[in-house]
C-alpha cells in the first residue's frame, strides 16, 4: 500500500443497542449508563467501542498500534453515526517497515467532535 504523511482516511459506524451489549459481554463493561436505556431510550456507547472505528482503519492499513490515547469529549448512543478521520501526521521508512504517527478525530452525525486522539506504531513493509 502505497501511503505518505497528510494522507486522510475515513470511516462511518452507527452504532445498535446490539453493539453496546455484544461488546459489553466480551469487554466486561457493563456500566449502568451501558445497560440501562436513557429517558430517550438509547444506551451510552462504551469508549473503546467508540474508538474501534478507528481501529478499523487501522486494520485496512495494516497499522499495528504501540501506543494509543483518546481524549472522549462528549458521549455516544445508539443510533449516532460516528466518523473517524485519521490523518497521518508522520511517516518514516525504516528498514522493513514503517514509522508512522496519526492523529484522529470522530465526529457524530450532527458534525459535533465527540472524540479525538493520537497513534504511533509501526506498518510492515512484508507481513511476516
Amino acid at each position: 500500500m502505497d501511503i505518505q504523511a497528510g494522507d486522510v482516511f475515513t470511516w462511518s459506524r452507527t452504532f445498535t443497542k446490539e453493539d453496546v451489549q455484544t461488546f459489553g459481554e466480551l469487554s466486561g463493561d457493563l456500566g449502568r449508563h451501558h445497560v440501562e436505556p436513557d429517558e430517550e431510550g438509547r444506551l451510552m456507547v462504551q469508549g473503546l467501542l467508540t474508538a474501534s472505528v478507528g481501529t478499523k482503519i487501522g486494520g485496512d492499513i495494516h497499522y499495528i498500534a504501540r501506543e494509543m490515547v483518546s481524549e472522549f469529549i462528549l458521549p455516544v448512543f445508539t443510533g449516532d453515526t460516528i466518523t473517524c478521520a485519521l490523518t497521518l501526521h508522520k511517516l518514516e521508512q525504516r528498514e522493513g517497515y514503517k514509522k508512522i504517527e496519526m492523529k484522529t478525530v470522530y465526529t457524530n452525525q450532527d458534525n459535533k467532535e465527540v472524540m479525538k486522539g493520537s497513534s504511533y506504531g509501526i506498518i510492515k513493509d512484508v507481513l511476516q
